[in-house]
């Protein structure tokens, strides 16, 4: 059996009857049988976001719901949690601190759990914090570091590893994401950049994804290109030289594929 789909959100998606993402979501869950999980551990308010994904859940058709509670490491091998998250068809992750979710569930048995149910066909979901998650290496933390220049600071963590060779990235063009990004591909050219636009997500199938939703997805794809030069400044911060990276920019009912690191044409209506 193939792994399952993920629907990799930029965050702020429309939460509505009318919204094509959370509707795609909600329609991918319907045609498995089994609950359909939230995960709210990214959150600080998991109680108020869980009650926004019911809610909105619920009005889009769904109607066996389980919030899966995990706010610590103890939690993520609880019995009762791991029960409950074997017998679901589908789980959304919501947003929130990106790391916060990492250090309470990377390498427990809940992500071994969830890692074995997407590769037996399960659907994930993932907003904001929930869409940095699905790659193996994520980044966690970026600033403006002052002092005579302004060079940028990347901190980088471990996601739970869906994707190994993706690096995503989302709110992008809404909070400016484009030079953090290119510095983390920089220094990881293995990688595929993907930056994610709010109210955006790619729906990953296999090799390749579609773009659904309102805005641009960004693929920045270092593989061929060259760090030409790096410097680090005493404060920590760090700012790059590189050359002949690819950029590619998709819209809503494009595709990208994945192996060949090529856009691929809409598919006919």
């Amino acid at each position: 059996m193939s792994s399952g789909k993920l629907l990799i959100i930029g965050g702020k998606e429309e939460k509505c009857r009318t919204g094509d993402i959370l509707s795609t979501f909600v329609d991918l869950s319907r045609a498995k049988r089994g609950a359909v999980g939230i995960l709210p551990t990214a959150s600080k308010i998991p109680n108020e976001v869980s009650a926004a994904y019911i809610e909105v859940f619920t009005k889009l058709g769904l109607e066996e719901l389980e919030v899966i509670n995990v706010d610590t490491r103890e939690k993520a091998s609880d019995p009762s949690i791991l029960k409950t998250v074997s017998g679901l068809a589908a789980l959304f992750i919501t947003g929130g601190d990106q790391k916060r979710l990492s250090d309470c569930i990377r390498n427990t048995k809940l992500h071994s759990l969830i890692t074995e149910k997407w590769k037996a066909g399960m659907l994930i979901g993932g907003t904001s914090a929930g869409a940095s998650i699905m790659g193996e290496d994520m980044i966690i933390y970026s600033e403006m570091k002052n002092n005579d220049e302004d060079r940028l600071l990347i901190e980088m963590g471990k996601g739970f590893g869906f994707e190994k060779n993706l690096l995503i990235d989302q709110h992008f063009s809404q909070r400016a994401r484009f030079g953090r990004l290119i510095s983390a591909i920089g220094e990881n050219q293995e990688l595929v950049g993907i930056g994610i636009d709010e109210n955006t997500a790619i729906l990953v199938e296999g090799d390749h994804f579609e773009v659904i939703g309102e805005h641009q997805v960004f693929v920045i794809d270092g593989k061929s290109g060259s760090l030409v030069d790096f410097v680090r400044s005493e404060n920590g911060g760090e700012e790059l030289t590189i050359t002949d990276f690819k950029l590619h920019a998709l819209t809503a009912g494009y595709y990208f594929n994945l192996s060949s690191r090529e856009i691929m044409k809409r598919k006919e209506a």
